[in-house]
């Protein structure tokens, strides 16, 4: 399937009459949903939960997040990918110079009415030639996205640093939202490297993003202990994409992208799961 007619769908209508759950578990009250699959990131013939990500562009192309000379390896059920050094950018747009090798999960988790859905894997990074006292020269990420409103909330790992990422981007082709709050900004993004968050290159840690729509509350995990939380969350995300990413968070200058510089990174993932979804839809 053409990964523009892809994205152009997931960007409508949550209630698209094809989508079709994917298998869960129960898991006490909760279901449970594992994203993995990655087997056919690389082979075509086999079902993976996994693409590439990208944007539509303005002239009817299309802008995808993908390393050409990245090596993707898939040991049962982990994914390690190494981009070394880094080579794509973008000279226009923030967000499509941002990420540098991106999958999207092919499944929408759509969030229940009251209570938590939670995220969690496993990751690690390790940053080569990289500027190990500047995160955002260069991490590893997890990503949730919502296209409809604009809502990320991320996880952002580099050798010796990580940070929570909480916020409302301006996504290419996404039209913007029409309510407006005069006491808070639309478009926002705040990165939190919690102190309690330690880790070095290369070391395997557990990472949750857990949302509570009715709760409007956003909480971050490193390792099964609350490191960051906010409250008050601007709009509801009723729907929302699983992304894992190779990134760098560098501003554009007068000349256009400044941030490739020759590093490279080696991201590492666990299969994802997925507690407290109302429903995951869009498989295949």
């Amino acid at each position: 399937m053409e990964v523009g007619r892809i994205l152009a769908a997931r960007l409508g209508d949550v209630d698209r009459g094809d989508a079709r759950p994917l298998p869960t578990t129960a898991t006490g009250t909760s279901a449970r949903v594992v994203l993995g699959r990655y087997r056919g990131l690389v082979a075509p013939d086999v079902e993976s939960d996994f693409e590439y990500g990208g944007f539509p562009l303005p002239d009817g192309g299309f802008w995808r997040y993908r390393e050409p000379d990245a090596t993707v390896v898939v040991e049962h059920d982990k994914l390690r990918v190494t981009a070394v050094p880094l080579t794509r950018s973008n000279d226009r747009v923030q967000v499509l110079d941002n990420a540098k090798n991106m999958y999207f999960s092919k499944a929408r988790i759509l969030t229940p009415p009251s209570g938590e859905v939670a995220v969690e894997l496993g990751m690690r990074a390790r940053v080569i030639n990289g500027h190990d006292d500047d995160l955002y020269s260069g991490f590893v990420s997890l990503n949730l996205l919502d296209f409809s409103t604009g809502l990320a909330f991320d996880w952002f790992v580099a050798n010796r640093k990580a940070a929570t990422v909480y916020g409302r981007l301006r996504f290419p082709g996404v039209p913007p939202a029409g309510e407006e709050n005069p006491e808070r900004p639309r478009y926002f993004c705040l990165f939190n490297e919690p102190s309690t968050v330690q880790t070095q290159p290369g070391e395997w840690h557990r990472y949750r993003i857990a949302y509570d729509k009715s709760a409007a509350t956003l909480r971050f995990s490193f390792d099964g202990i609350e490191v960051d939380v906010y409250h008050d969350v601007p709009v509801a995300m009723d729907q929302f994409l699983v992304a894992l990413g190779i990134m760098t968070e560098k501003p554009l200058g007068e000349q256009g992208s400044t941030s490739l510089f020759g590093q490279g990174l080696i991201a590492e993932y666990t299969e994802v799961t997925v507690e407290g979804a109302a429903e995951v839809r869009g498989q295949g």
